[in-house]
C-alpha cells in the first residue's frame, strides 16, 4: 500500500502535464449570425414591474380585497379572494386611479377607495 500512493501521485502529475497550456482562445469557424444586425439595432428590453407592496384591505361592507401594487406605480393586481385569480388594473399615469373591467382602486396607502362591479365604490383600509 505504501508503494502505490507515490506511484499514483507521479502518474497523475504526468497526466496533468500533458494538458494544453496555450493561453490563446481557440477560435472555431462557423456561420455568421443572421440576426446580428437586427439584434444590434433592437430597442432595449423593459422588464415587467415587480411587486412593491402586498396589501389586504377590509372594506366598509366587511369584505376583503387583496391588492398587489407594482414598482412602476402604474399597475396593480386586485383579487377578491385570497387564492383567486388577479385582475390587472392600470393607471394612465402614476398617482391616478387604477382601472380595468369595472374595477377601480384610488390611492396607494393604507386607506383607499375600491370599486368592484356590482358593489359600487367603498372605503377600505388595511
Amino acid at each position: 500500500m505504501k508503494y502505490y500512493l507515490p506511484l499514483i501521485a507521479v502518474a497523475s502529475v504526468a497526466l496533468l502535464s500533458a494538458c494544453n497550456k496555450n493561453d490563446e482562445p481557440e477560435v472555431v469557424g462557423g456561420p455568421a449570425d443572421p440576426m446580428a444586425a437586427e439584434l444590434a439595432n433592437a430597442a432595449p428590453v423593459e422588464l415587467p414591474p415587480s411587486v412593491k407592496a402586498n396589501k389586504q384591505f377590509r372594506c366598509k361592507d366587511n369584505s376583503l380585497i387583496f391588492v398587489d401594487f407594482m414598482t412602476d406605480d402604474k399597475t396593480a393586481n386586485l383579487r377578491t379572494e385570497k387564492g383567486g385569480s388577479p385582475t390587472k388594473l392600470v393607471a394612465a399615469e402614476a398617482g391616478r386611479p387604477y382601472t380595468a373591467d369595472g374595477f377601480e382602486v384610488s390611492g396607494q396607502g393604507d386607506a383607499v377607495t375600491i370599486t368592484v362591479p356590482g358593489k359600487g365604490a367603498q372605503a377600505c383600509h388595511v
